[in-house]
């Protein structure tokens, strides 16, 4: 990673970088400040030096980038569990459709595994034109080094221009060391991918500090373009059985004594909530009281058939698990129906479900930012609103 540059000669060892460095990326070394891995180029020392000793790296010359012209097409990374593709997977699948039509380029799925080959037809249905297939024992279970370096191989072949990956804990994983093994950029939980029309880069929109603002990342010096991009955030397509592509064996060369990870077993945590797959979600905010007020959130999700969802609010103050926390500090969800209760609707809020179909808010402030965005609001104290939905609910549920 750069870092500043200290001019060994200029410097008079006063120690004052070292004091207002935020990140401790600097120290004194012989009277003479030296700087670690620690550095983010953030420029805080460069005010502070006396004697004009600290100074940038050089910008990184066009002659020491890729050829960016020799890079072309849209690539998906198709995670899979025990020969289970993740629901993700065939999200970014359907958006690098989007991606590689706007490119005029091809779009291809990259299937590693073992006995995989149904999921690289299922690929071909859900919009791929070729299908990169790696079929190998090693890779039958996940692991960082194996796949990676497969690939990191077929990117160094192929060359992509876009390489999109779910941002699930393995696409994650995945993600981070390919960038890191390739020099070049990746952005995190992308929630807007678009090709800009001028310059035909790829557009990475995500929340930052703290979601309080949406920041659109471009990577315009290597390649491929890498994100990732949270399960929910993009529709999944319907498939075409009918469709046809290409599907193209890759071999490997890997050989499993010379992967130091063993994977023993797994071990299934019941009773977790999947959020992100739940089609009905009742959440609780601060509104709620505490941690009994959940009970009637709970009644309503258990009537519908549904998960239960909280805020950031709720999950801080200790009244639900963090399992629990729709947001972009939790989980993002795209339910069928999602029903507020008690949430005024903070911008950290509305980024992880504002892609849900129907949205229910209910609040006794009837100037909660949440009812500019859902499509139904009562304003109302949710202790009688929601038993009186559940009750109601059970009624015509109920056979």
């Amino acid at each position: 990673m750069a870092t500043i540059v200290i001019d060994r000669e200029q410097c008079i060892g006063c120690g004052a970088c070292v004091d207002v460095c935020p990140f401790a990326a600097l120290s004194l070394e012989d009277g003479v400040a030296v700087v670690n891995e620690q550095c983010t180029l953030c420029r805080a020392c460069l005010d502070v030096c006396p004697v004009n000793a600290i100074s940038l790296p050089e910008p990184v010359s066009q002659a020491g980038t890729p050829d960016r012209a020799s890079y072309r097409g849209v690539w998906v990374w198709v995670e899979q569990f025990r020969g289970e593709p993740r629901g993700v997977s065939w999200e970014m699948m359907g958006e690098g459709r989007k991606l590689a039509d706007r490119r005029n380029a091809p779009l291809t799925a990259c299937v590693l595994g073992h006995g995989v080959e149904a999921i690289a037809r299922q690929a071909v249905a859900y919009g791929a034109d070729r299908v990169l297939w790696a079929d190998d024992p090693v890779l039958a279970v996940y692991r960082t080094a194996p796949y990676t370096r497969v690939l990191v191989d077929l990117v160094r072949r192929h060359k992509p221009e876009i390489v999109l990956l779910g941002a699930s804990l393995r696409g994650r994983d995945l993600a981070g060391s390919v960038a890191s093994e390739l020099h070049t950029g990746l952005t995190a939980d992308c929630t807007g991918l678009e090709i800009d029309p001028e310059s035909g880069l790829l557009r990475q929109t995500r929340p930052a500090f703290g979601g309080n603002i949406l920041a659109t990342i471009l990577c315009p010096n290597f390649r491929p373009q890498m994100a990732t991009v949270r399960h929910r955030v993009f529709e999944m397509p319907a498939p075409d059985p009918g469709r046809r592509g290409e599907i193209i064996p890759v071999g490997t060369e890997l050989r499993e004594e010379e992967i130091a990870v063993r994977v023993l077993d797994f071990v299934v945590e019941h009773g977790q909530v999947d959020l992100a797959a739940a089609r009905i979600i009742v959440s609780g905010g601060r509104g709620v009281g505490g941690e009994k007020g959940f009970g009637i959130i709970r009644e309503l999700a258990d009537v519908l058939g549904g998960a239960v969802g909280a805020s950031r609010a709720a999950v801080d103050a200790g009244w639900i698990a963090y399992e629990h926390q729709v947001g972009q500090t939790g989980r993002t969800v795209r339910p069928d129906l999602y029903i507020a209760c008690g949430i005024s609707g903070s911008i950290q809020h509305l980024a992880g479900m504002s892609t849900s179909r129907v949205i229910v808010a209910i609040n006794k402030d009837p100037e909660a930012p949440l009812f500019r965005m859902a499509d139904f609001g009562i304003a109302g104290d949710l202790f009688e609103v929601v038993p009186a939905l559940t009750a109601e609910f059970r009624k015509r549920l109920t056979p």
